[in-house]
């Protein structure tokens, strides 16, 4: 478990925790209701990809950010069918493509736009009731209808581990996802293209770069405890 932010700087805490991150990780830093002038300060100190969850307070702060031409933005909360439209018009990432009429929404919504945004699937390798998600046998079997939405660009999974794991059942949880992955890549003959892994936030995401993920998801070892809307 990783231990409470330090007395560091913000600043500090950014450039120590990229230090023990390999290169070709992509750090998203989790800002949801964190301020915009802290989300500055992340910008500062080499952030470039910020993770929201609420599309509702994520345009606002896409408006006041938009001197910052080189931010790439993630949606990685569950999305109403409701914000959907305003999703894929917002975000270059959603992370959270969670079911089969979700995505088929997606596909057709999409062609509105100029560009698909990169798609992760959000699976749930251990059933978990809190958490949104495919199970492993539902996205398998869903294969051949998501090889139909021609319009999106789908690019890796994503996932959340459920409470109270310990540390060697999260890694396997990692690795899992991981396989899950290759396999369905293999299996769609690369039509699903699935090389990104968006797993790991603040208390987990070493074991989850040990496991291969691309992407680790990080708020409150960034920011510190999150203040309330």
């Amino acid at each position: 478990m990783m231990p409470s932010p330090s007395p560091l700087t913000l600043h500090e805490r950014i450039v120590a925790i990229r230090k023990t991150l390999p290169p070709s990780i992509r750090l998203i830093a989790v800002s949801k209701f964190i301020p915009v002038e802290m989300m500055r300060q992340a910008y500062a100190a080499g952030v470039r990809d910020f993770g929201e969850s609420r599309v509702q307070e994520a345009i606002p702060k896409m408006a006041d950010l938009k001197d910052f031409q080189d931010i790439t933005w993630h949606f990685i909360g569950h999305l109403q069918s409701n914000k959907a439209k305003l999703a894929i018009e917002h975000f270059d990432w959603i992370h959270s493509v969670d079911s089969l009429s979700l995505a088929e929404q997606l596909n057709r919504l999409v062609v509105s736009v100029q560009e698909s945004p990169k798609l992760c699937l959000q699976v749930k390798i251990v059933p978990d009731p809190n958490k949104f998600g495919w199970s492993a046998s539902d996205l398998r079997l869903a294969l051949p209808t998501l090889q139909t939405c021609s319009n999106l660009q789908w690019r890796g999974l994503m996932t959340l581990l459920p409470t109270g794991l310990t540390e060697h059942q999260a890694l396997d949880v990692f690795r899992q996802t991981q396989q899950l992955a290759m396999e369905l890549t293999t299996a769609t003959q690369g039509l699903l293209s699935l090389s990104e892994l968006s797993m790991g936030m603040s208390n987990d995401y070493p074991l989850a770069v040990q496991a291969g993920a691309t992407m680790v998801r990080l708020g409150r070892c960034l920011f510190g405890d999150r203040p309330q809307p």
